[in-house]
């Protein structure tokens, strides 16, 4: 028996770089090419869409999947940003057109506690002699999936039970992770009988591979930056399979044409389906970062009435542009509010809301940069109000600058609860901490907070107030 082996590329958290998507095509094509199609296995392991692309956007994730079937993907898993930014619907649509194997072993459906017919818990793919056991799961963010008919099971105890149908059947016990390193490591401790982890979702890179027990752990980054490379090996007489890994990084590499002409078609057929009109404007509607203005007042308004709460919060920074007079359009829309962040009602005290806007007042905040989360923008910016005025005085010491706050004409009471509109990134801890003390809260899925600026952009009322101020600086001086 001669050395028996194969090569697996694998990419995660591509997040529609789609440039970086065409650079990874060149890539399994020479190694293709040079291996042969029995010795390449090319999967992907989630985070492959992301809906601030347009291209994306545009086409519901079908130039995603375009681009993987033109690369010969042969399996991909599903990370958040596939499940949690389409309905279910939309996603079956989507992956309608693969000619790869969708796999999520902890992905039921609320209804029939069974996975859809489009998505597979594990998949057996023999190459060169060698039969690889893939079994993919995938981040359990429980109160976001259930709103959308997912009912996402727990992904550890989900791969024990698919290693436990593959093993004694296959070489490779290995595994498509879009968990995170932590739950990785969990994982190789915890669960036996698997040979290999390949990560996704913390953007982890792991140049070298870690080894815990009898297990390989790899991960490839993020963005498509670099595509991660395992040699499977079996020699003659060995019990188990050696694993060669290596990172290989995708810079110096051209975009491979077909991928390159794929993208050009559907940014061509986004632009056309972006098009559409919204609302017509009279006057611009600005949007700034470090401080009050009419869009961002218009966000907090919407979701203040789309949460049927007395206050509307939401940080500035979420909009990366005004809109000017004239026509306003999705693509418009799409491109200055990119982020696929969700509304939220939850109660806050009133002390709470008076830190955070406390804060809201001190550079070190505002200009705050923020990444991931499903934030899109660059700095946190300050805090868009709706339901409350203030007055503040600027020479005043941090955390004391507040010098006025009114919630429907009447003081904030710090003991108080209140009922806020606000947003889901601030459930997660991070900007203004203190908004993420936030209890009885319920997400609104699937709409994005861009969904509540159109919304409120067709109501004419809704135009004409969000230019009334609700910060005003006094001074004592």
């Amino acid at each position: 028996m001669d050395r028996q082996y194969v090569v697996i590329l694998h990419s995660n958290d591509i997040h529609s770089r789609l440039e970086n998507a065409a650079k990874i095509a060149t890539y399994i094509e020479q190694e293709r090419e040079h291996h042969g199609s029995d010795r390449l296995l090319a999967i992907d392991i989630g985070d492959h869409m992301d809906r601030i692309r347009l291209e994306t956007e545009g086409s519901d994730g079908k130039v995603n999947v375009a681009l993987l079937n033109a690369a010969g993907y042969e399996a991909i898993a599903l990370g958040n940003n596939e499940g949690l930014t389409y309905a279910r619907e939309e996603l079956a649509e989507a992956y309608s057109d693969a000619k790869f194997a969708v796999i999520g072993a902890n992905m039921p459906e609320t209804y029939t506690g069974e996975l859809p017919p489009w998505l597979v818990p594990n998949v057996i793919v023999e190459k060169n002699g060698i039969r690889i056991g893939l079994i993919a799961v995938t981040a359990r963010f429980t109160d976001f999936y259930s709103l959308l008919g997912w009912d996402l099971t727990d992904p550890l105890e989900a791969v024990r039970e698919q290693a436990e149908q593959l093993r004694g059947r296959v070489d490779v016990v290995a595994v498509m992770s879009h968990l995170g390193i932590t739950l990785d490591k969990r994982m190789a401790e915890e669960v036996d009988g698997i040979d290999l982890i390949m990560g996704a979702h913390t953007h982890h890179l792991l140049e070298e591979p870690l080894v815990i027990g009898g297990t390989t752990v790899c991960a490839a980054g993020k963005f498509g930056e670099h595509v991660g490379r395992v040699v499977v090996e079996l020699m003659p007489g060995d019990k188990r399979p050696r694993f060669h890994v290596s990172c290989v990084p995708t810079a110096a590499f051209a975009e491979q044409a077909e991928a390159a002409a794929i993208i050009g078609g559907y940014r061509e057929a986004g632009m056309r389906r972006l098009s559409r009109v919204i609302a017509r404007l009279e006057q611009p509607l600005p949007a700034l970062a470090e401080r009050e203005s009419p869009l961002g007042n218009m966000l907090a308004a919407g979701l203040r009435r789309h949460a049927d709460a007395e206050i509307g919060i939401v940080n500035t920074g979420q909009l990366l542009g005004g809109l000017p007079e004239g026509d306003v359009t999705e693509g418009q829309l799409h491109a200055l509010c990119p982020s696929p962040i969700n509304p939220c009602r939850m109660k806050l005290t009133g002390k709470a809301i008076r830190t955070a806007l406390e804060e809201a007042l001190l550079p070190e905040f505002t200009s705050k940069p923020i990444k991931g989360y499903g934030f899109r923008g660059e700095v946190l910016g300050s805090l868009a109000i709706d339901g409350m005025t203030i007055e503040y005085d600027p020479e005043k010491p941090p955390y004391e600058q507040l010098v006025s706050v009114l919630v429907g004409g009447e003081p904030l009471i710090d003991e108080r609860d209140y009922v806020v509109g606000c947003i889901d990134m601030f459930t997660f801890h991070i900007g203004y901490l203190t908004l993420g003390e936030g209890r009885e809260i319920v997400y609104y899925l699937p709409e994005f907070i861009r969904d509540v600026i159109a919304a409120e952009l067709t109501d004419s009322k809704a135009v004409e107030a969000s230019r009334v101020e609700h910060w005003r600086m006094v001074s004592n001086k």
